[in-house]
C-alpha cells in the first residue's frame, strides 16, 4: 500500500504540474490500512470456520515413509495427524481405524491396498492425501482418449512443441540479457569480494548434465576454497562445512553464486525453467537405487525449476525426482512463468538452503519415532 500511494503522489503531482498536498492521501492510506486489517480478521475467520484443521491418521508401508509425518508436523496450522498406522496390521483394521478421523495420509503403500483404501475413502467421505509414486505422476499428464465407449488415457512424453519450443527459448534469452545487464554492478561486487579474500580464481566450472544426458559446464561464483574436492571427492556440501568461505558464505545464503549462470542459459546450456542440472557421479549414484531418476533429463536443465521452489537443498533424490517430474508432465509458459515469481520469494527463505546435516537430523528424528512406535505395539502385545 505505501509503495503504491507513493507513485500515486509523484503521478497525480505529475498530472497537476506540481507538488501537490499530500495529506488526503495521507488519510487514504490510514483507511487502506484499517480496511485491510478489517478484511484480514474476516478472512481469517472465515478461512478458520470452513477450513478447519482435519484430524488425520498416517497410513505407511515402510519405515521410511513415516519421515512424512515430521513435515506435516511443522504445519500444525494446516495438518494434525493423531495416529500412524503400518499396513500390516491388515485392510479390515485398518478401515476401522480410517472411520474415526476426517483425513487420511497414504504414503508408500502397495498398489493393490493402496486402491481397496482409496475406494473405501471415496464411499465414505473421507478426503485423501496421497503421497504420489513416479508412476502417479506419468499417468497424471496422459491425455484422455475416448474409443467409442471406452475412455483411455494415452500416456507417452513427446516433449516441447516447436511453439513451445521457441517461445520458451525466447524468454529466455530476453530475461537472461535484462538480468545480466541489470545484475552485472552486483557481479562485479561479488567477484571482486572473492578475488581479495584469497586471490583464487572469481569462477568455478563443474561438469553437469542437462537434456538427453549432454554434458556441460555449469558457470559458478566460487564459494569454496580452490581445489576444494581435491582430497574429499564429489561430496555435497554441509550447513558448516570447511570448504566454504566467508564470502562463500554469504554468496550461497543469498543465492548470488548462480548468477553467472545466466550466461549458461544465453549460450543454450540451461534454461531459466528446468529440473537443477545434475553430476554424473551423482546421477549415475542415484540411478542405482532410483532407475527413473534419468527421466529428468528429458528436459533441459535450468537455473530455478519445481523442485528448486517446493524442495529444499536437502531434498532427498526420489522427491526430487517427484518434482521435476511434476514440471515435465504438466509443462507450460504460464507455469514457468510462476515458477520465476516463486523464486524470488525462496529466495529469503531458510528453509530452502538446510543443508545435508538438517536431513541427517531429520533422518534421526524419524528413527525415534519409529522406534517409539515399535515399543508402543510390543507393550500392546
Amino acid at each position: 500500500l505505501f509503495i503504491v500511494n507513493f507513485i500515486t503522489y509523484f503521478q497525480l503531482s505529475l498530472i497537476a504540474n506540481g507538488m501537490i498536498n499530500p495529506i488526503p492521501l495521507l488519510i487514504l492510506y490510514i483507511c487502506q490500512i484499517v480496511l485491510s486489517v478489517i478484511l484480514l480478521f474476516v478472512y481469517f475467520k472465515f478461512n478458520n470456520h470452513f477450513f478447519s484443521i482435519h484430524n488425520m491418521v498416517l497410513i505407511y508401508g515402510t519405515d521410511n515413509a513415516i519421515g512424512i509425518k515430521l513435515k506435516l508436523d511443522s504445519r500444525k496450522d494446516k495438518y494434525n495427524v493423531q495416529k500412524l498406522i503400518s499396513i500390516n496390521v491388515g485392510y479390515e483394521k485398518i478401515c476401522e481405524e480410517i472411520l474415526k478421523y476426517e483425513s487420511v495420509i497414504l504414503n508408500d503403500i502397495p498398489s493393490q491396498i493402496r486402491n481397496d483404501i482409496l475406494k473405501f475413502c471415496y464411499k465414505n467421505n473421507k478426503r485423501v492425501y496421497l503421497v504420489p509414486k513416479v508412476s502417479d505422476i506419468l499417468v497424471r499428464g496422459g491425455k484422455n482418449v475416448n474409443l467409442f465407449d471406452t475412455p483411455l488415457l494415452s500416456v507417452r512424453y513427446y516433449g516441447l512443441s516447436f511453439g513451445q519450443a521457441v517461445l520458451k527459448r525466447c524468454m529466455d534469452l530476453l530475461l537472461s540479457a535484462i538480468a545480466t545487464i541489470i545484475l552485472s554492478p552486483i557481479m562485479l561486487i561479488v567477484a571482486l569480494a572473492i578475488k581479495l579474500e584469497d586471490g583464487g580464481p572469481v569462477f568455478y566450472k563443474q561438469k553437469r548434465l542437462t537434456i538427453n544426458d549432454k554434458e556441460f559446464e555449469i558457470l559458478k561464483f566460487r564459494s569454496m576454497i580452490p581445489d576444494a574436492e581435491k582430497f574429499t571427492g564429489s561430496v555435497m556440501a554441509t550447513e558448516k562445512d570447511p570448504r566454504i568461505t566467508k564470502v562463500g558464505r554469504f554468496v550461497r545464503a543469498t543465492r548470488l553464486d548462480e548468477i553467472p549462470q545466466v550466461i549458461n542459459i544465453l549460450k543454450g546450456d540451461m534454461s531459466i525453467v528446468g529440473p537443477r542440472p545434475e553430476r554424473r557421479v551423482f546421477v549415475d549414484e542415484y540411478c542405482k537405487e532410483i532407475p527413473e531418476f534419468a527421466f529428468r533429463t528429458k528436459v533441459k536443465g535450468g537455473l530455478t525449476g519445481y523442485a528448486q521452489v517446493y524442495g529444499k537443498y536437502n531434498t532427498n533424490p526420489y522427491d526430487k525426482l517427484r518434482l521435476d517430474l511434476m514440471y515435465i508432465e504438466n509443462y507450460s509458459i504460464l507455469l514457468d512463468i510462476n515458477l520465476i515469481l516463486l523464486t524470488i520469494k525462496i529466495i529469503f527463505s531458510k528453509e530452502s538452503t538446510e543443508g545435508i546435516d538438517v536431513a541427517e537430523k531429520n533422518n534421526q528424528l524419524r528413527d525415534e519415532l519409529l522406534n517409539e512406535i515399535k515399543q508402543n505395539e510390543e507393550a500392546k502385545i
